[in-house]
């Protein structure tokens, strides 16, 4: 069988990123993850975190007997069949019930915003209550000095696209609380990138449309 294809920042993130989810996620649960793209992470994650079932999607239909095969191969009996998922769908596909957690990693810098509000928005739909949702990636953020490498690096998302870029924490945050989401976590990784967890205001009972 022929080398699949693979990410070298999922390589890359893969261990910092698991050391948070230990500490972060509960013994077992279900989880969905959100442009899981070469299946690096879903199997990584999986196979460390064996009381979670994973579910892995991505918006572009080739990715996904890229998972299918990276899954065989790994033999974990705890992931699921990828399910192709468009974020900015009104509704997502009925395969994808409700979630302990749901995980997202570099998608909202190489996405139009709108993919954004389609995060948080099926977040608040489909987390269960105490949920959280997961966001890995590099963030501006107000009263913090970029990083040089952050700025070369937003430059040059939105010369390959206007609508890219790396995204402005608070306006994250703001459309994520209009979703029924607050920021409740944020964690410095490495290569100036942030972990965020974010918990749903329903379970808390302080949530009002």
């Amino acid at each position: 069988m022929p080398d699949l294809p693979s990410s070298p920042a999922a390589e890359r993130n893969k261990d910092p990123i698991l050391a948070h989810l230990k500490h972060i996620l509960g013994e077992q649960g279900a989880a969905l993850e959100i442009a899981s793209g070469t299946g690096q992470h879903a199997v990584w994650f999986a196979a460390a975190l064996p009381g979670w079932t994973w579910q892995p999607t991505d918006a572009d239909p080739t990715m996904l007997p890229v998972i299918t095969q990276r899954l065989a191969q790994s033999g974990l009996a705890n992931v699921l069949p990828p399910v192709q998922l468009d974020v900015t769908a009104p509704e997502w596909p009925p395969a994808l019930a409700t979630f302990d957690a749901i995980f997202c990693a570099n998608m909202l810098h190489i996405s139009p915003w709108s993919a954004c509000m389609g995060l948080v928005a099926g977040a608040g739909r489909h987390l269960a209550p105490a949920g959280m949702l997961v966001t890995y990636g590099p963030y501006f953020e107000s009263g913090v000095d970029p990083a040089p490498s952050n700025l070369a690096f937003d430059e040059s998302l939105r010369s390959r696209d206007p609508s890219w870029g790396i995204r402005q924490l608070d306006e994250v945050a703001a459309e994520a609380r209009r979703s029924g989401l607050e920021l409740a976590q944020r964690h410095a990784m490495p290569a100036n990138n942030l972990l965020l967890v974010f918990t749903s205001l329903r379970s808390a009972g302080t949530w009002h449309t």
